[in-house]
């Protein structure tokens, strides 16, 4: 059966005390919409739809960037959930197959739950996910007969029996698609907030002869953000689940509760985190790697038997091959490294290539922008350059050539050759204890 996916994401998280609207606010390095997204992904949706409200030029932004088919609409004004998917009917219009709706604000769902509730379309007309709450507070109640879902009653409708229910809803459903669209169609506002309330489509169904089912899950699945308390035991939510996969997965992490993943951080088994890692988005591992402690990765990849760290920042853009190691205090960005190819400390290395085996003596920088414009620097396989070497981009030092420590090298210097670029020592006998010794007389005298 087709899938078509419905994100709400028109909140705007008045509780968080911010501009930016609620569901581009981050867990794990992605913003919340992402992880709706990527949730709904799980069921391979055919068309996927964005409602916005709030911000939706960031929000449309923030999408595209997770999912380049997806369509934004906008939710001009604030009328509740059945209304937001209404704005959902002219990018559906001719589908035929289910409509799954989730919550721009509610990332921790999985995709089994997901995928359960495609199977339960089997059986029921309109399927919802409910959970069991340790509080149940302030959620709606599933009324339910048997197997059989009765309605949704919203906490501030509800009677003290309902009130009394424990099993909740999330607002989370699958229907088909013309089905659900023309549920709300029949919703009314006739209630104590005088919105347009999805949960109503399920007594409109029943009233048609239509039947309604619940599947479960936990209720940690059902978090939703709308605080920054909220916010951060979320993150702390994101982590520790994330921890544990990369575990389960043969990732070996002797203190793992110091290293922080992204959303999309993918890491093969047998690689090894030290302490004390952080993930920016776009990173892959390869299995075998280290990364030790101290590191920052963002954008980029490590191959197989690579070595990272410690204190290295790998920025967007950077590829190590096999065997490749960045030791500590070295940058790389927008670059590519080869086989074998060894910086071991202290350096920047910034939109280059660097051939296989070659080596990056300490203090080595590729000056890569003028002020304006990028800049590349080729380094070829089996280079050497030397400690604090100044490359000046655009340069290409060939295959097994070598610069010598100190230089600033300006022009390309042939394979298998010595560049040296810099200017003749000169040495002043006796100027530094002359020197020396007129900064004391003038400091004596101020004193």
């Amino acid at each position: 059966m087709p899938i078509a996916l419905i994100v709400l994401a028109a909140g705007q998280g008045t509780r968080m005390n911010s501009d930016l609207p609620k569901v581009l606010h981050e867990v794990g390095a992605a913003p919340l919409v992402a992880h709706a997204l990527r949730a709904g992904w799980a069921l391979e949706p055919e068309r996927v739809v964005v409602v916005a409200g709030h911000g939706a030029e960031a929000v449309t932004r923030a999408v595209r960037a997770w999912d380049e088919t997806a369509e934004v609409v906008l939710q001009a004004e604030q009328k509740g959930t059945a209304h937001a998917v209404a704005q959902a009917a002219p990018a559906l219009a001719g589908f035929a197959g289910d409509a799954l709706v989730l919550y721009g604000d509610t990332p921790f769902i999985r995709p089994g739950t997901l995928s359960a509730m495609a199977e339960a379309r089997a059986r029921h007309d309109i399927v919802v996910l409910g959970f069991e709450a340790a509080d149940p507070g302030r959620y709606g109640r599933l009324v339910m007969r048997g197997e059989e879902l009765l309605r949704i009653v919203e906490w501030k409708d509800a009677s003290e029996n309902e009130r009394a229910i424990g099993l909740c809803n999330s607002g989370v459903l699958m229907a088909d698609a013309a089905l659900l669209l023309d549920l709300v169609g029949g919703v009314g506002n006739d209630n104590a907030s005088g919105e347009y309330y999805l949960t109503d489509i399920v007594a409109l169904a029943r009233a048609r002869g239509l039947s309604a089912g619940v599947v479960t899950c936990e209720e940690s699945e059902t978090l939703g953000i709308n605080t920054r308390a909220e916010l951060l035991a979320a993150e702390r939510l994101f982590q520790d689940r994330a921890r544990a996969a990369a575990l389960e997965d043969g990732v070996s992490m002797p203190a793992p509760e110091t290293v922080h993943f992204a959303l999309d951080t993918v890491i093969g088994r047998d690689a090894v985190v030290e302490p004390h890692v952080v993930f920016g988005p776009g990173v892959t591992v390869e299995s075998g790697a280290r990364i030790r402690a101290f590191s920052h990765l963002e954008g980029c990849h490590v191959s197989r038997g690579a070595v990272v760290g410690p204190f290295a920042r790998l920025r967007p853009g950077t590829e190590l091959a096999e065997d490749v190691h960045v030791g500590n205090f070295v940058e790389i960005k927008n670059a590519t490294l080869g086989e074998g190819a060894k910086a071991n400390h202290l350096s920047y290395i910034g939109d280059a290539s660097v051939g296989e085996r070659a080596n990056i003596g300490a203090g080595t920088v590729t000056c890569n922008y003028d002020g304006v414009f990028k800049h590349r620097t080729e380094i070829g396989a089996r280079a050497f350059i030397g400690s604090d070497t100044m490359l000046v981009a655009p340069v290409r030092v060939g295959e097994g050539a070598m610069t010598a420590s100190g230089s600033v090298i300006t022009q390309d210097v042939p394979d298998g050759a010595l560049g040296l670029g810099r200017a003749a020592q000169v040495n002043k006998p006796g100027f530094a204890r002359r020197f020396m010794e007129r900064l004391k007389a003038a400091k004596a005298r101020q004193g």
